[in-house]
């Protein structure tokens, strides 16, 4: 299947009030998994290459592991290089990933709009759209004082401005990771909107895992139309290795088998929460 324009993609989830799910792979299986459960909800996909994947094979590796799997099915996807550093993103422009996302957000405000700037600059010279992150996101358990982390809107609206980003990583209450029958912070649905009115671009929710139905939906009607979810579904990938091995010695084949089973049917899920199952439907 020919690649996906991810520009296509978002424009078409505002137009539609839905959402993309965006995850992360990390072997073949999961890979597998992902667009599998593409392919079965006629969804488009964003496949990642991240942080955890990054460190265990490298961009190169990732990417063409994750290029062969994507192009052998059906689906349509995008490959989007998730929290890339500045040489990564380069790296990805060159290799051919066709989305990135620079994260300068740990940068002094000025230093991450100058580098930001310059990253677009670069991608969009390649036709490759660019997401970026403002705020702070604090791993699951942190002690957190919220006002301090959710992302500021004058802030948001100078560096949308001044960086031209496609869109934009916010920090309105989530977390990274999940810890069962943790409650998560609500989100900040009114600071949501008010940054989707102060930078006129689409927003992205980063660690979408374990969010409420009924937040998620709040947050697509207030701007929100990228969703990054990865724990939830590394969950179910893990729960189907347990249940198989705790048969007793199997192959480690087997137990693959069943996380990616397993890991196809949370995607979906998601997929269909975020309003993009059968979306794919009519795309070129």
């Amino acid at each position: 299947m020919p690649w996906t324009n991810p520009r296509k993609l978002i424009e078409g989830a505002r137009a539609g009030n839905y959402a993309i799910g965006a995850f992360n792979m990390h072997n073949v299986e999961t890979t597998e998994a992902l667009v599998w459960a593409a392919e079965q909800a006629e969804a488009p996909v964003f496949l990642q290459v991240g942080r955890a994947i990054i460190p265990h094979m490298g961009v190169r590796k990732a990417f063409e592991m994750t290029r062969r799997v994507a192009e052998e099915s059906n689906a349509h996807f995008v490959i989007h290089l998730d929290h890339g550093s500045w040489d990564e993103c380069i790296e990805a422009i060159r290799l051919g990933f066709n989305s990135i996302m620079y994260d300068g957000a740990h940068l002094p405000f000025e230093d991450n709009i100058k580098t930001t700037r310059r990253i677009v600059e670069i991608a969009h010279d390649f036709g490759i759209p660019v997401e970026a992150e403002l705020g702070k996101i604090p791993d699951v358990g942190e002690s957190v004082h919220w006002p301090d982390y959710y992302t500021d809107v004058g802030e948001a609206q100078r560096f949308a401005a001044e960086t031209g980003v496609d869109t934009l990583a916010i920090s309105v209450g989530i977390v990274h990771g999940v810890i069962p029958g943790l409650k998560p912070e609500p989100l900040a649905i009114g600071r949501t909107k008010e940054l989707r009115d102060a930078t006129g671009i689409p927003l992205v929710l980063h660690g979408a895992s374990g969010i409420p139905e009924d937040e998620v939906l709040a947050a697509r009607a207030a701007g929100v139309h990228k969703f990054n979810a990865d724990t939830d579904l590394r969950h179910a990938f893990r729960a189907g290795l347990e249940a198989v091995f705790a048969t007793g010695d199997r192959q480690l084949e087997e137990a693959m088998a069943e996380g990616r089973k397993r890991m196809v049917a949370a995607t979906i899920e998601k997929m269909t929460l975020y309003g993009c199952a059968g979306k794919a439907r009519g795309l070129a």
